[in-house]
């Protein structure tokens, strides 16, 4: 048997063709536009990611034995806001994840509506990337689309819907909505009143690993498919990175170095901070985690490197940093450049550099771009701590972690040892696990993740290492709370 996991990342779609023992036998990117058609707005045309998938999968499957493929499980962009009308036609352009729009409803949500009261309801407070906040945008400033509503979905549940004609969600995608009663995995009725919605606007909820349909007769024609392909919920890309890299256990800990950042700490039981400052979620395998996201990692050092050095290569700037300065760089940078999540929820917040000096090189500059995302990392991890979490390892994916230098950075400043699985295909890989398991090839998640998830390499942090980092890490600390009220002044 085959399976097919589909990436739905903010830049670009990512297809896999995996085998039933794990093996990776193809990949296939496309890519397709983000618009930011105002300050701080981030959206896209669903259209385009369904043209991407049909682009992709049918190079995906060329010259393939199509009969053999069994199942396909997606992971994707959480939060996005995508409404459809009667006809299940698309309102309005996407709003991202990363969209800042909603600071008026965030403002409102979490002192009208107030923190304690959303947290008892949904586990979670309000961050201007949910999904809530944006409907009550919606409802201010588009309120002839918002009447028109007749479904909500998310963006990788678009995909599963153009597939199989079902309007489902799973639970760890709908955790990120402000909108699910996350310990009990119902929709709240509350939040959806807060909202001006009613359930039956709302897609179906499923496990992750539970089938949703099969191909559309017309959909499997296209795609060179038979109709009997099973299509799982699937899961919010971090979820399904989790399962990818195996962290579907009590106690383990992923972190994701991709276009955000998350720290990732899988739960048997429902949990929540008591400060919200990370997210209580439903996760992909059955059971809870603890996230806390950053809403620039690796775009951080893609942006410096490509908009203000004017390079693409970025092996090439890392290669300039003298292993005896790691630890000792006197130019710190604060990872902001699109407002803040975990911890600080700031959609105002903004990168800053601290410490530039006459003597001050590139490669201090790149390093400190590195390093502040490490640092940022860090400020989650310390929260983990703080909850009574003991993290003395962690599973690492995404972009970041293909870097040795950044991967050695982050395990000297988080402090632990970092293992690298032998497949680093995050959200994709993890869509397949969960179709596997959909179509009965594993009982569960667990067990598909013993089977195919092996480490290539352990990272162990250095002590002297990281107790210069620490020394750093102390530094950072005090950066924020010193420019914090800046931002508001400057937009």
């Amino acid at each position: 048997m085959l399976f097919i996991g589909i990436d739905l990342g903010t830049s670009a779609v990512k297809l896999l063709l995996v085998g039933e023992d794990g093996s990776v036998l193809r990949t296939v990117s496309r890519e397709y536009p983000l618009s930011f058609p105002h300050p701080g707005w981030s959206e896209q045309e669903p259209s385009d990611w369904w043209d991407a998938c049909v682009s992709g999968l049918g190079e995906l499957l060329d010259g393939i034995d199509t009969g053999s493929v069994a199942g396909i499980g997606l992971g994707g962009q959480m939060h996005g806001l995508v409404a459809l009308d009667e006809n299940d036609r698309v309102l309005r352009p996407a709003i991202l994840w990363n969209d800042g729009r909603t600071a008026e409803q965030v403002e409102y949500l979490n002192t009208v509506v107030g923190k304690d009261v959303l947290s008892a309801r949904t586990a979670n407070i309000a961050f201007a990337g949910f999904t809530a906040p944006k409907l009550l945008w919606m409802r201010k400033e588009e309120p002839e689309r918002f009447a028109r509503i007749d479904k909500i979905m998310l963006p990788k549940d678009y995909i599963q819907y153009r597939l199989t004609g079902v309007h489902a969600c799973d639970y760890s995608d709908a955790s990120g909505m402000l909108l699910l009663d996350v310990q009990h995995k119902r929709w709240s009725a509350e939040m959806l009143d807060v909202c001006g919605l009613r359930e039956e606007q709302m897609p179906r909820l499923y496990e992750s690993y539970e089938v949703t349909g099969t191909l559309l007769p017309e959909i499997a024609a296209l795609l060179g498919l038979p109709e009997s392909v099973k299509v799982v919920a699937g899961a919010g890309d971090n979820a399904a990175a989790a399962v990818g890299t195996g962290t579907v256990s009590d106690g383990d800990c992923n972190l994701s170095v991709g276009t955000s950042g998350t720290l990732f700490i899988a739960s048997d039981a429902f949990r929540v901070d008591p400060h919200n400052a990370l997210h209580a979620f439903a996760h992909a395998s059955g059971g809870y985690h603890l996230m806390g996201c950053m809403l620039s990692a690796a775009s951080c050092n893609k942006w410096f490197c490509e908009q203000i050095l004017h390079t693409a290569d970025f092996a090439a700037e890392q290669a300039a940093i003298k292993e005896e300065n790691l630890g000792k760089n006197r130019v710190l940078f604060l990872p902001y450049l699109m407002g803040e999540r975990s911890p600080v929820n700031d959609v105002d917040a903004r990168g800053t550099f601290v410490g530039l000096s006459m003597d001050t090189s590139r490669a201090d500059m790149v390093q400190s771009v590195l390093e502040g995302v490490a640092f940022a990392l860090r400020d989650s991890l310390e929260v983990a701590r703080s909850l009574g979490l003991t993290i003395e390892r962690s599973k690492l994916c995404g972009g970041g972690a293909k870097s040795p230098l950044w991967r050695r950075i982050l395990a000297n400043v988080l402090g632990v040892r970092l293992d690298v699985p032998q497949t680093e295909e995050g959200p994709g890989y993890g869509g397949a696990m969960l179709a596997m398991v959909g179509c009965g090839l594993f009982p569960d998640v667990p067990a598909a993740a013993r089977a195919l998830v092996r480490v290539r390499e352990t990272i162990e942090p250095d002590a002297a290492l990281r107790a210069l980092y620490d020394a750093r890490y102390r530094q950072f600390k005090e950066i924020y709370p010193a420019v914090r009220d800046l931002y508001k002044k400057i937009k």
